[in-house]
């Protein structure tokens, strides 16, 4: 099973974005999208590959549940900070 984890564009240059999640950087391939992608665009990851462009609203929906499963695996106060970074 793979796991795609949505990523903020910090930078564009050619074939290859920079990206944050939670204040990670990573330098990623953009061989496999069809459209083009901008600084602040939202991409799913996958070993070192976009691999498809969501909507930032889709993107922040799905970095929240991430943070509302590892809490509950935790067992932390939901008062708490974003884990993920996303907010």
């Amino acid at each position: 099973m793979c796991l795609a984890i949505p990523s903020r564009v910090t930078e564009v240059s050619e074939a290859e974005a920079v990206v944050d999640h939670g204040g990670v950087k990573k330098r990623v391939r953009l061989d496999l999208l069809a459209e083009p992608v901008e600084v602040g665009d939202y991409l799913l990851i996958h070993t070192g590959f976009a691999i498809q462009r969501i909507l930032p609203g889709e993107a922040e929906e799905t970095l929240k549940l991430f943070d509302e499963l590892l809490r509950a695996s935790l067992d932390l106060d939901d008062e708490g900070p974003p884990l993920s970074g996303s907010g």
